[in-house]
């Protein structure tokens, strides 16, 4: 166990979609560790949807690739493997769960106030992004404009929901990773 009997600190901390407490988590003591980037870079963990600072989140970003292209962990299991954005039956039949879902965007759209990332024709059936439109700039300044993510592979992590297909919801540009980066 990483820490089963040592202080710890909690750094950060906002409530998540249910009300919980979200914080990073440090072994007190020297040397400090973070237990997350530990756990990440076991395989042990994926890095999630809500992650407060972009600094740390490319940091989990860049250990879980690594432990995927290692196969470690979790990544070692093939039900694990993030969902093909072209299999819309798949990622629907994940519902209600947090997953990764990777594949090439078909087209973006906007229409009132939210940006659609779509990887099908056919909004009723096929995957989709959203962004709100009020969340535009922060994509940009992270080097994600959302219009400029047509023709491109893209790998996002967020709650599975379904509104005609499947969709999940980026509210932050770490949700969405370049796959052509990687």
């Amino acid at each position: 166990m990483l820490v089963a009997g040592e202080a710890v600190m909690l750094r950060g901390g906002e409530k998540d979609r249910y009300g919980r407490l979200v914080a990073q988590v440090f072994r007190s003591g020297a040397p400090e560790r973070w237990i997350q980037a530990e756990l990440v870079a076991a395989g042990n963990a994926r890095v999630a949807a809500e992650i407060g600072d972009r600094a740390c989140a490319a940091e989990l970003l860049r250990r879980e690739r690594a432990a995927r292209s290692a196969g470690l962990g979790l990544w070692s299991d093939p039900s694990q493997a993030a969902l093909a954005a072209d299999d819309p039956a798949a990622v629907a039949a994940a519902r209600g769960r947090f997953a990764i879902v990777e594949g090439k965007v078909l087209s973006v759209r906007e229409s009132g106030g939210t940006i659609y990332v779509n990887f099908g024709r056919r909004w009723s059936e096929d995957f989709t992004v959203t962004i709100a439109k009020r969340n535009e700039r922060t994509f940009t300044a992270a080097g994600l404009e959302p219009k400029s993510l047509a023709g491109r592979r893209i790998r996002v992590r967020g709650w599975i929901e379904e509104r005609g297909g499947p969709w999940v919801d980026a509210a932050r540009p770490e949700q969405i990773e370049l796959m052509e980066r990687n």
